[in-house]
Formats: C-alpha cells, sequence, structure tokens
C-alpha cells in the first residue's frame, strides 16, 4: 500500500496569539509545522508529502522547506483543505494520513500504529481515553457530571483508504471538525488506536510552553570531537574551513588537507558514532586524491540529517603560529555554514598558538580540534 502523508497548515490559529498563525511560529528554533514535516519526511512508510496552506501563506509566509512535499493551497474550512490534499494524491497512492501541523510532538509510534490498523480497517485514528472526572457547568458552578465511560480525546495523524474517504468528502457538509467525522457521515468506520499524552496540539500561548518542555524530555543530544593534523610541504596557499588562505606552504594530504573541515567533519561521525573521515573517504582510493574537504563534510551533514539529527553548533580551534586566523574568522564561518546549512552564528572558528611548542610552534604544520552539537527531536 502506497501511503501519503497530507499536513494541514491552512488555519489561523488566532487563539495562540502571535503576529503569525500558530503552525508558522517558532518553537525552539524551527517553526511549529517543521517537527511534523521531518517527522512524516523521515518515516519510511511515507510515499508523498503534501502541505496545505493558506492562501496568503503562499506569498507571504515561510514554511518548512522540504524539497519532497507539494505545496497545496486550502480552503475556507479545514474539511476544504483536507479535500484539496486528497484531491492532489488521488490516483498516485493507496491511503493517506491526515495530520495537523499545529502538533509538533507526533511519534513515529503513534504513525505506526495507525498504519497497521489500516491494513485491516478503512480508517483509524490515534486516541485517549479520558480519565478525569468530566461536569457540566452553569453560571460558574458545577450542574452535574457526565459519565466518562467511552470517551477518548481525538488526535491526528487520522489514516484512511484514500478513495472511500475522498467520497465521504463529496458528500460532506464541509462543517465537520475532523476527518473521522466526515467518514461516519459517510458511515465508514474507524478504529481507535492508541494515542500519546505527548501529542498535543498547540491551541493557546501557554501550549507554546508545554510543547517546548515535552521537547527536551525526548531530546537526543549527541556532541562528538573530532582531531585532525596536516604538515607543511611546497606550495603557496592553504585551504582552512574552506576558505584559501595565502601563506608561503602548503598543508599535505590526499585530499586539500582542509585541517580544519577534517575535524569538523570527524566530530560530526563520531556524534553519530560512524567512523572519522578515513572509514568512509579511504585514502588508499585514487578517487579522493585532491578532493574538496566539503565533499567529506557535506557527506556528514547528509548523514546526521538522515537519522533525524539537526546540528545545533559547531566549535572549531585551529592551533598554528601562521597564518593569521582572523582576517578570515568571518569568511571561513560563512563557508562552513554554506556547506553544513547552518547559520553562521552558530559557528564558531578560532585559532591559538602553542607557544612555540611542538610541531605546530615550530610552523612544521596545523592542528585542529572540533566540537559538534547533534540534536534530535
Amino acid at each position: 500500500m502506497k501511503t501519503a502523508a497530507i499536513i494541514v497548515a491552512a488555519g489561523r490559529g488566532t487563539r495562540a496569539g502571535g503576529d503569525l498563525p500558530k503552525q508558522w511560529q517558532m518553537l525552539s528554533d524551527r517553526q511549529v509545522a517543521a517537527y511534523a514535516m521531518d517527522r512524516f519526511a523521515r518515516h519510511p512508510a511515507i510515499a508523498r508529502l503534501v502541505l496545505v496552506v493558506h492562501p496568503d501563506d503562499i506569498e507571504n509566509q515561510p514554511w518548512p522547506k522540504a524539497p519532497q512535499a507539494q505545496i497545496v493551497t486550502g480552503g475556507q474550512t479545514r474539511a476544504a483543505s483536507v479535500r484539496a490534499g486528497l484531491e492532489a494524491v488521488a490516483g498516485e497512492v493507496d491511503q493517506v494520513l491526515i495530520h495537523d501541523a499545529a502538533r509538533p510532538l507526533v511519534s513515529d509510534a503513534v504513525i505506526d500504529r495507525v498504519l497497521a490498523a489500516l491494513a485491516t480497517h478503512i480508517g483509524a485514528a490515534p486516541a485517549v481515553a479520558v480519565t478525569d472526572t468530566l461536569w457540566h457547568g452553569m453560571d460558574g458552578a458545577v450542574a452535574g457530571v457526565q459519565d466518562r465511560a467511552g470517551l477518548f480525546r481525538a488526535q491526528t495523524p487520522q489514516g484512511f483508504h484514500l478513495a472511500p474517504l475522498l467520497a465521504a468528502h463529496a458528500a460532506a457538509t464541509g462543517q465537520e471538525t475532523d476527518d473521522v467525522a466526515v467518514a461516519r457521515a459517510a458511515g465508514l468506520d474507524v478504529a481507535i488506536v492508541a494515542g500519546d499524552e505527548d501529542n498535543i496540539k498547540i491551541t493557546t500561548p501557554d501550549d507554546f510552553a508545554r510543547a517546548a518542555k515535552l521537547m527536551r524530555h525526548h531530546m537526543d543530544i549527541r556532541c562528538g570531537n573530532g582531531y585532525d593534523v596536516h604538515r607543511f610541504g611546497p606550495g603557496d596557499h592553504v585551504w582552512l574551513c574552506g576558505v584559501q588562505v595565502p601563506h608561503a606552504r602548503s598543508l599535505q594530504g590526499h585530499s586539500d588537507a582542509d585541517v580544519g573541515m577534517h575535524a569538523v567533519t570527524d566530530a560530526i561521525y563520531g556524534a553519530l558514532g560512524k567512523g572519522d573521515i578515513g572509514q568512509h573517504f579511504p585514502p588508499s582510493d585514487p578517487q579522493w586524491k585532491g578532493a574538496a574537504s566539503h565533499i567529506f563534510l557535506q557527506h556528514a551533514v547528509a548523514l546526521a540529517t538522515s537519522e533525524g539529527f539537526a546540528i545545533s553548533n559547531v566549535d572549531c580551534t585551529l592551533v598554528c603560529e601562521y597564518p593569521k586566523i582572523g582576517p578570515h574568522q568571518a569568511a571561513m564561518k560563512a563557508v562552513m555554514g554554506s556547506y553544513m546549512g547552518l547559520d553562521s552564528s552558530r559557528i564558531s572558528v578560532k585559532a591559538t598558538t602553542s607557544e612555540k611548542l611542538g610541531f605546530t610552534g615550530r610552523e612544521e604544520g596545523i592542528a585542529a580540534l572540533a566540537t559538534v552539537t547533534l540534536v534530535k527531536s
């Protein structure tokens, strides 16, 4: 069965406050919608990813830049927006998962449970059983008690076989609050699977703080260290952190001998537990002779991304007497950032001498040390 994920992000979310709709506001270091987008984009069962946005957001607001996502313009109601997403994948997939962009903490486990239920049901949706006592209220006072037996709090993603859901939407009033309501109005059965208490929907300003707190509990934070050394030989420049720096000698190595970029690359591999540059790009392989070091760095970054990690920050120290690094520091940060998809403010490139001690003090070569932090939420 081929599955598409439709992320609904066309609402205005005014109860959440702020100058932007809640799905485009920042949560930690990313937009709210980016978290759900990343989760579904990385899931191995998802063949298509669709992001449904408000017409005003096409030109005026940003959204997570996911190359594999198709951008679709939504309608005046949630039902109309979902229908636009369904029509965008009609004939290309067998089933769909429809998810609210304002639920940034959806887990793979919830997605897997919905998909498993679709093997035997037309529709399936996650929910959490109501455990609190429920009251009826009137004029600020308790007017009665509601039996909570059989009551659930609905969540997303809500999954369906595409054809019957599309037919149900065609017959719907357009005022249904979610796709389970649309399906049930058409007589379709929907299975309930276990939801997740952390799969909250951001609705009010307080929910941002709650989501951020939950994210900290779920974060996988990795730190990696890298160290590299290259000796001097004949030449008139050195490559350091992607910048060609004039010098009386050049660094020697199988590639371009960019000692700074090599240290950062090894730090990423180290944080992932994936060895070092030599394992991925053996110096015995002639194809890497003279290769630009950004090839290695971008491979490490792509590997981190494929495992769901974002690079939080990079700290690189170059150890040398000469050349002087200060005049080139800003350029080095900018170049490294461009290769890593990282703002230069999250990159530190600095230098120190070894007080004339050791091989760097004797100006026989340059050493580099790097630390990288990876974060997966």
